[in-house]
Order: C-alpha cells, then structure tokens, then sequence
C-alpha cells in the first residue's frame, strides 16, 4: 500500500493527470473500472438489447397515438350534419370560381398567369432559386444589359400613313358612340411628331411660332385650339396654326381643307423664303427642314381630303406631284395613300407599276404592299376559282401563284384575313401602327376591305388558302420562311395602341396556362360535390365518412 499510495503521488505529480486529492482519486478509479467493464462483450450486448426495446417501445406506440387520433377524428366526423358538407362544398366551389375568373381576365388582360407570375418573382427567391445564380460583377453589368438590350426584338411604331383627322372623324366617333377611339399612348406619340415635325431652333425669334411650340406641347385640347388662335393673331401667316386647327378644330372634311388651303398658302411662301437663305447658317439650315416638313404635311393631308371628298382623280395627281416634287422623303409613306386612291379608281396596270417600284428587297414592307400584290394576283383567277375543281384538276400555274402571293401576305402580317373575312370587328385605326402587329391589320383593312370585295372571288380564295401559311411556319418565333422570324412584341405595343374595347388579335396563340385548367377542375369538382350533397345528403354523408 505505501508504494502504491508512492506510485500514485509520483504518477500524479510527474503526469499531471491524476487527481490531486484522495476522494478524487477514488472517483477516478471507479470510473476507471466502469469504462473497462462496459468494454467486454456481454456488457455491449446488454447495451444493444435496451436500444431495441426502446426502439421498438417508439415504434408501437405510434400507431396507437395515430389511430387515436383517427378515432378522434372519426367521431368528429360523425357528428356532422349533411348542411355541413353542402355548404363546404358551396363554398369551396365559390372560392375556386372567384380564382378562375380572376386568373382568365388577368391572361385576357396582360397575357400572363397571375399565380404562376408571383410564384416565379416573390415565393421563388424565398425558396431560394436566386441563390442558384449569383450576381454578375458590378464591372460587366453595363455590357450585358447593353447586350441584352440589343439582342431583344425591337418593336418599331410608324405613323399610320391613312390616319384620320381628329376633329372631322375620331371626334365625331366620339361623340356618337362615347368611347375614346385613341390611346393616351397613341396621342403621346402624335405630340412628340409634331414638336418634332413642326419646330426648329429658330422658333424663339418668332412670337407666334414660340406660341405653337408650347401649343403641341399641351395635353388639353381646347389649350391647343386657343394656341393657335392666338398665334394667328400674332402672325396671319402662321402656317403651323392653321395645320392644328384642321386637324382638331374642324368637325367635317370641307373645314378641314379650308384650314389647309390657308396653311398651303402660308407654308409656300415660308418655305420659298427659307430657300433664299437656308445657306447662310445651320439654323436657317434648320429651318428649311421644318418648312420643308409643314409644306409636305399640308400637301398631303389636302390631297386626302380630296380622296375623303370623292375627288379621287384629283387626289392621285396631288399625291404623284408631291412623290416629284419631294423624291427623298419616301419613309413618308406616300406611295400607300396613293395605292389606296388608284385602287378606288381601279387602276390595277397603275397599282401594279407602283408595286414594281416600292416592292423590292431592300424597301421595308407593309400590310399595303404584301396584300395588294395578293389582291392583284388574286384578281387573274379569283373570279373562275372553285376549291372543289382545283382538288381534282390541281391548281394552275396563275392559281399557284395567287396563293403564294397569299401565303406571302399572311406570313408578313397574319391578323389581317379576319378582319377581310369580317371574323372580326373593326375600330377606328390608330394614328401609328406597328408593322405586323394587329395595329397595322386594323388600319389597313378598314381602308382596302371595299377593294377586295369589289373583286369577285377574292375573299373566297382567301378564305381557301390563308390558313395554310401556318404549315409552313409551325415555329413562327423560330424561324420564318419568306420574312424573319414573327416579332414577340407585337402583343404589347398592340395594346398600347388599340383602344380597351377593341379585343387585340394575338399570333401565335398562347395556351392556357395550367393554372387556369386547374382552377377551373377544381371549381367543377367543387360545384358537382355540392350538387350531389344537395341532392343526395345520406349517401354523400356515407361516403365522406367512409
């Protein structure tokens, strides 16, 4: 014992690791002799033996806490009346048809499912999906989204070429019907072409064109019909003054093109004045570009009043004098006013020169040129067309022609066949359009609906063949076959120039998404439990019991 008690001392003083007093020391021991114990074979056993039955203690005694539970629930349930389950079912089924509708006007509205937009932009980074994508370094942000910008479709507005006058038509529309024909997009846009059209740096040496250039700037229109009137107490001359107030003040075609006789008047002598001096400085320069601009607007606008009028032989010489006259200014789009009037004079040998000009592959095209070559091909067969003899004999070398100029003309803009077909109403067309958007379908087709069914037989082969151009184009977003691929964008920018009332044509055709299938499953399901419940409480209560 003492040279036990000697080891322990010197083991504990020289390792440090003993205890340093004896009651330690003998807690020490007995943990010691536990540890070793614990570590044979018979001891390991005992120790897995005790897990299992606490393992199998759990295991049992889970289905007895479930299937108390279900009794529970059980009991629950058979205290239920039928009314219960009818008015469960009611108002599940009332719950889900709230949701569908609003799902279906929302996909009507702006083409998107609402719950599948909020579950990818706010429950989707919860979830934790944008950690999957970390941001870009701050340095190449600009570059992408410059990239990004340039490779998205870019959706151009042109102005309509056969825009009506908003006094002497789009007013008048108004008045009679009570809605609005134009968008606060559209008229935006109008007030930007004519700031643009109308003014120039040297307006501010000028009382009454500084009066103008604030008057297109208003948003009210009687501000702008005042503007102009004081401008014309400034300057009797004021050729821009006269524009505006035939443009909103008339309220018939007759005072229209009296203010633009006026403005005529004016407008030669200013633009003959700018002539002389244009050479002296960049703002005369400038200025010869505005009178330029008025004196051309004034032109054209007249030469349309006389085709509102009936004057047509009048109309299309004005509109071959001012192509002449001003060669240079063809993104004007004059060529289609002029198109238009010798198709009311049926003057196909002249619409098909004018078509061998402004048809070519370097000229952007429009809804006017693709159909128009179609309805002059379609012109030389139309009349002795019949689908019944063309499926036996086949088609003519003509007949073949007529319908790839048709295919052609729906590839490039593929809303206008139903509203030659009157599957669709017309509105009043847009002051701008979009090429190959249904905007520029409405305002061609309220114009050249009369010259296709002057031609007999003309609908009736595009009625035959127009659907047809869709076989050839399955991936119309992919890939085209006469045109570039379809723009996505259309559908946006239409809605932005079309009135709300007007149902906007939308190519291709989106598929429902599948929210709106399952909202509408399940307010059937919904409503059909709740008329079995009504009719049926016994059985119904059996059933859900069961």
């Amino acid at each position: 014992a003492p040279s036990a008690i000697m080891a322990e001392g010197s083991g504990s003083g020289g390792s440090g690791r003993g205890p340093s007093c004896p009651g330690a020391a003998s807690a020490f021991r007995r943990w010691e002799q536990l540890r070793r114990r614990a570590a044979t074979p018979w001891a390991r056993g005992l120790l897995a033996v005790a897990a299992g039955l606490g393992l199998l203690y759990a295991v049992l005694r889970v289905p007895v806490r479930l299937r108390d539970g279900l009794a529970a629930v059980t009991v629950f349930l058979g205290t239920l009346t039928p009314k219960f389950y009818f008015a469960l079912t009611v108002t599940s089924s009332f719950i889900s048809g709230l949701i569908f509708v609003f799902e279906w006007w929302h996909f009507r509205k702006y083409g998107t499912s609402f719950i599948e937009q909020v579950s990818v932009s706010h429950l989707r980074p919860l979830i934790g999906g944008a950690e999957n994508s970390p941001p870009a370094p701050a340095a190449f942000s600009a570059g992408e989204n410059e990239t990004s910008r340039q490779n998205m479709p870019e959706c151009k507005v042109w102005r309509n070429p056969l825009n009506l006058f908003r006094g002497a038509e789009y007013s008048r529309y108004m008045w009679v019907t009570g809605k609005e024909p134009l968008t606060y997009y559209d008229m935006n846009l109008s007030a930007q072409d004519h700031q643009t059209f109308f003014t120039c740096d040297t307006d501010a040496l000028r009382p009454s064109d500084t009066v103008m250039q604030k008057a297109w700037r208003e948003r009210n229109p009687q501000a702008r019909i005042k503007a102009a009137h004081q401008a014309l107490e400034l300057n009797n001359d004021c050729a821009t003054a006269y524009v505006l107030l035939a443009e909103e003040e008339a309220t018939t075609i007759v005072d229209a093109e009296k203010y633009f006789k006026q403005a005529l008047k004016a407008g030669e002598m200013i633009y003959r004045r700018s002539q002389n001096c244009h050479s002296q400085s960049p703002q005369h320069e400038a200025q010869l570009r505005r009178d330029t601009n008025v004196l051309v607007y004034v032109k054209r606008r007249l030469a349309m009043c006389a085709r509102r009028l009936g004057r047509i032989r009048e109309a299309v010489k004005m509109m071959r004098d001012l192509m002449k006259e001003f060669p240079l200014l063809s993104m004007l789009n004059i060529h289609e006013n002029l198109l238009e009037a010798l198709l009311e004079l049926q003057a196909y040998a002249d619409v098909q020169a004018v078509l061998a000009k402004y048809d070519d592959i370097s000229l952007p095209k429009s809804a006017a040129i693709c159909y128009t070559a179609a309805l002059l091909k379609a012109r030389a067969v139309s009349e002795r067309f019949s689908p019944e003899t063309a499926s036996k004999r086949g088609l003519s070398t003509a007949e073949i022609n007529a319908v790839e100029a048709i295919h052609r003309a729906v590839e490039f803009n593929p809303h206008v066949p139903k509203y030659l077909l009157e599957m669709k109403s017309l509105v009043l067309p847009p002051e701008h359009i979009l090429k190959r958007g249904d905007s520029e379908a409405v305002a061609y087709a309220f114009f050249h609906l009369q010259h296709w069914k002057r031609i007999e037989g003309a609908l009736n082969l595009l009625h035959c063949t127009w659907e047809g151009t869709f076989r050839m184009i399955p991936y119309p977003l992919e890939k085209g076959h006469l045109f570039y691929p379809y723009p996505s964008c259309t559908e946006t920018a239409d809605r932005e120039l079309l009135p709300t009332f007007h149902e906007v044509s939308v190519y291709p055709q989106k598929e429902l998404p599948f929210f709106i299938h399952f909202t509408a499953g399940l307010c059937s399901f919904s409503a059909m439990l709740a008329l079995l419940t009504h009719q049926f409480p016994e059985l119904m209560v059996i059933f859900a019991k069961a």
